[in-house]
């Protein structure tokens, strides 16, 4: 059975599409990542953001190790259908380093500087 959600998103050659998560109550990017058919899916089924490891080649629950979990308010489509934008209720970090956001360096005269504080050890979340 076809599914109008899932028909509308244009997925790559390779089965994927790019996720931008947002932070529902900041509006902070917080990530970027992609997903599959099934993990988009998943996603809208369950509430919990679910992504594609381009890495590992797998499924990945956000927040399944570290706890930082990622609850859906809003999924939206972009005008192309090439790309997701979730805007998401988030526990703890979203970044795997340690931060809140993954876009936590920005361009300065001198190089890259930080922003912020990380909000967890990633040392101690994936021993």
């Amino acid at each position: 059975m076809s599914d109008p959600l899932l028909d509308a998103a244009d997925f790559t050659d390779d089965g994927l599409i790019p996720a931008i998560v947002q932070d529902a109550e900041t509006d902070q990017v917080l990530m970027m990542a992609y997903m599959t058919a099934e993990t988009l899916q998943e996603t809208l089924d369950t509430g919990r953001m679910v992504y594609w490891s381009r890495s590992r080649q797998e499924r990945w629950v956000k927040g399944q190790t570290s706890g930082h979990t990622q609850t859906v308010e809003e999924a939206r489509l972009d005008c192309d259908g090439d790309t997701l934008l979730f805007r998401v209720h988030q526990e703890g970090g979203a970044c795997h380093t340690g931060f809140r956001s993954c876009f936590h360096r920005r361009a300065a005269d001198d190089g890259w500087t930080t922003d912020g504080e990380k909000v967890f050890d990633p040392d101690a979340v994936y021993e």
